[in-house]
């Protein structure tokens, strides 16, 4: 391991993360009720112009008033080039002690987050809040992905960051059809057969930015969560794109409808059988050093220092969603 040691952001499940429009008061009653992990009430791309104080309003009412039991509550605040944002946050964190993170919208530069910094640490010390606030960034520009590792260390308050692909494929000018899906001119041709017969193989067109991103987030201690899938009428899609996030090292992914926040949390749930192994990988380094032994196998493969991490990593999670 290297000397310099990056402390880890504060733990929290974060299978399935609901937007909700605060400009809609029956929705936000009804997310209450959902088993998604994280809410957040949104001020910005869900919400008109001539919508937005009327918005803040109904937050600052449903985060004092509804119960909202576990759930990790946060509001997506307006961007900081608009004059919408100030009183979001202002407004807010000075009313609302239930709030626990905020998600900041096109991130570009870690000066972004270092000014929401700057005015939430103003508010608490006045308020005296006891809880501190979290944050989520949103990397969702070209120029997001660019500075995404020194963004990465822009504030102790940063937990996690999602990855907008709506955005992020407008700022790169990408052929998207689908917000999340893929693009079959985005393909290879493999060589001809002795037939003269051609396949072609669809690609992944955000592999290269999720992993970008997911790289910086482990690095620095943060939770990276994918985001939205536009068409919530496809789950086999979304299951897809879950599928892909969840293997490569993601905690979880947006749910922009009801009916995603169960297939999140089904994919990014740790199988029985996972979870069974990776207590036997435990127990068999345990018993390897009772017994005076610095490496053990299970299962004819070798078991290290890296197998003891994942595995603790994995059990650590289950005990989370067991509790939740």
């Amino acid at each position: 391991m290297s000397f310099t040691l990056v402390q880890q952001a504060t733990p929290r499940l974060h299978r399935s993360e609901l937007a909700v429009p605060g400009s809609n008061p029956t929705f936000m009653e009804k997310s209450a009720q959902s088993k998604a992990d994280v809410i957040f009430l949104d001020l910005e791309d869900a919400v008109a112009p001539d919508d937005k104080e009327q918005a803040r309003k109904n937050i600052i009412q449903a985060l004092n008033e509804i119960d909202w039991g576990a759930k990790t509550m946060m509001i997506r605040i307006n961007g900081l080039d608009t004059h919408y944002m100030y009183r979001d946050v202002v407004d807010i964190v000075e009313a609302c002690p239930r709030l626990d993170m905020i998600l900041i919208p096109k991130v570009g530069v870690p000066q972004d987050v270092y000014a929401i910094d700057v005015l939430v640490t103003q508010i608490e010390q006045a308020k005296k809040r006891e809880k501190k606030i979290g944050f989520e960034v949103l990397i969702e520009t070209a120029l997001g992905m660019a500075n995404v590792e020194a963004i990465a260390t822009s504030s102790k308050r940063l937990e996690a960051m999602s990855f907008g692909v709506a955005d992020y494929a407008a700022s790169c000018r990408t052929r998207s059809t689908v917000i999340g899906g893929v693009n079959p001119d985005y393909s290879v041709l493999t060589d001809k057969d002795e037939s003269g017969k051609r396949e072609t193989h669809w690609q992944d067109p955000w592999l290269f930015a999720q992993q970008r991103m997911l790289v910086a987030c482990r690095a620095y201690g943060l939770r990276p969560i994918d985001g939205p899938f536009g068409d919530f009428s496809d789950p086999d899609g979304y299951l897809s794109a879950a599928r892909r996030c969840a293997a490569a090292g993601y905690e979880g992914k947006w749910a922009i409808h009801p009916s995603q926040i169960e297939l999140a949390n089904d994919v990014f749930t740790p199988s029985e059988a996972e979870v069974t192994k990776a207590r036997r990988i435990l127990e068999a380094m345990e018993e390897a050093a009772k017994a005076g032994r610095g490496a053990v196998a299970l299962d004819g493969r070798l078991i290290d220092i890296a197998s003891i991490r994942m595995a603790e990593a994995l059990i650590e999670k289950a005990n989370a969603m067991k509790a939740a």
